[in-house]
């Protein structure tokens, strides 16, 4: 029992530099990049062995066919490629040629654009193994792979039947304040059915709306007993509760709908003015979908090729940041990018932000990204105890003779 208490204590003594599931787009002509696991878009791309497919939907901005083709790989926990593996270890069929020609050109819309569609496994590839997966799209037609790499996209494959019970439970009641701006998760694990020898076996990862800026790795547990961890009064699962998400739908172009002020046409573009966010002084409960978005229309019929583009102008009154404010939802894919950063304006004092973005519904957060690198909450935005948080855990296990990490729990409280 005393050499199961070292090895525990250890493991949660490691850090892990890289942690990130991120999707990640390298050419311009590609948009709305869209990575669900079977038909739920509220949650991470997860999905299991076995179980429904992971789609992956993106526009290439021109009606011209691309030869797209793919290369899948399998990642340890901390994402990086599993090297020791070989492609049979993990996938049956084949691997980096495959075209992808699931094709359709946008209909009557006025950028025209051509929608893929690609589902895993299918007839080409079925994936064995769980754990981290990455895709990488190139476009057969470049002068060279790298000029032709358009993009990656990621998501987690689970063991068939979970090798670990994982008890989650949120509360407002934290060791920092009691019903104020805080939440804290506690968790039970029971990992009987796992010998673990060696503290680089279990890797534990804690997400909060799926963002990746402030996940927490392999937190400490504060009660250990043979075959059982637990998370009671762990300081790293205390999260700022923050606010709800903000929400629109753009679902018409002749009129606004739910969170649009305006639209107009300037000859070239629609120019679609969300409602000017201003600052929340109390919480106000809003089912929002937590950074997530869906593509459709008002007619909602052949939604991937029909829908319209458009200039997306947000507006944010709040008084100048000490740091940049962005766009932060599943949708800038975790990334601070420059697209993504909102410009300050000193005589309105509002900040402004300009994308391209196709018709759907869109939830979005506003976030601070400091000198330093750190991310915080904007106050102007309220923090709130009673902020409906989503939390999700991964749960992955390396055996002695195991050549990289495999999922063998996923959690999710809502």
């Amino acid at each position: 029992m005393k050499q199961l208490y070292t090895i525990i204590s250890l493991l949660f003594l490691f850090t892990y530099p890289a942690w990130a599931q991120q999707h990640e787009i390298f050419n311009q002509r590609i948009r709305t990049l869209q990575v669900v696991g079977g038909t739920n878009w509220l949650s991470l791309p997860v999905s299991s062995l076995g179980g429904e497919p992971i789609h992956i939907d993106f526009d290439d901005m021109t009606h011209d066919y691309h030869r797209y083709s793919y290369k899948i790989e399998h990642c340890d926990a901390n994402w990086n490629v599993s090297a020791s593996l070989f492609e049979s270890d993990y996938m049956r069929g084949f691997n980096g040629n495959q075209i992808i020609e699931d094709v359709e050109q946008s209909i009557n819309t006025n950028h025209p654009y051509t929608h893929y569609h690609l589902a895993i496994p299918n007839a080409d590839c079925q994936l064995t193994m769980s754990g981290n997966y990455r895709l990488t799209v190139y476009d057969d037609n470049a002068e060279n792979e790298e000029e032709g790499k358009m993009f990656t996209a990621c998501w987690m494959i689970t063991e068939p039947q979970p090798l670990v019970k994982l008890k989650l439970e949120a509360t407002s009641t934290t060791d920092i304040d009691i019903q104020k701006t805080h939440q804290q998760l506690k968790m039970e694990l029971d990992h009987s059915q796992l010998r673990i020898t060696h503290p680089n076996q279990l890797n534990i990862v804690v997400l909060q709306n799926g963002r990746w800026d402030n996940a927490v790795i392999n937190p400490k547990p504060d009660y250990l007993s043979a075959g059982k961890m637990s998370w009671q009064h762990v300081r790293a699962l205390i999260f700022d509760a923050g606010n709800e998400y903000r929400k629109f739908e753009f679902l018409d172009t002749d009129h606004p709908t739910m969170g649009i002020d305006a639209i107009d046409w300037d000859g070239s573009d629609y120019q679609v003015k969300v409602m000017t966010d201003s600052p929340r002084p109390n919480y106000v409960y809003d089912e929002a979908a937590k950074g997530s978005f869906y593509i459709r229309n008002s007619d909602n019929v052949e939604n991937n090729n029909t829908c319209e583009y458009a200039q997306i102008h947000f507006t944010l009154k709040a008084p100048k940041q000490p740091g940049d404010v962005y766009l932060n939802a599943d949708w800038t894919y975790g990334r601070f990018l420059p697209e993504y950063r909102m410009e300050y304006d000193e005589m309105t004092k509002t900040y402004h932000a300009r994308l391209f973005m196709k018709q759907g519904y869109y939830s979005y957060q506003y976030l601070m990204k400091m000198e330093d690198g750190s991310i915080r909450l904007l106050p102007s935005e309220g923090n709130f105890y009673q902020t409906q948080n989503k939390y999700n855990v991964l749960v992955y296990y390396r055996a002695q003779s195991d050549r990289t990490d495999r999922l063998v729990g996923y959690g999710e409280l809502k």
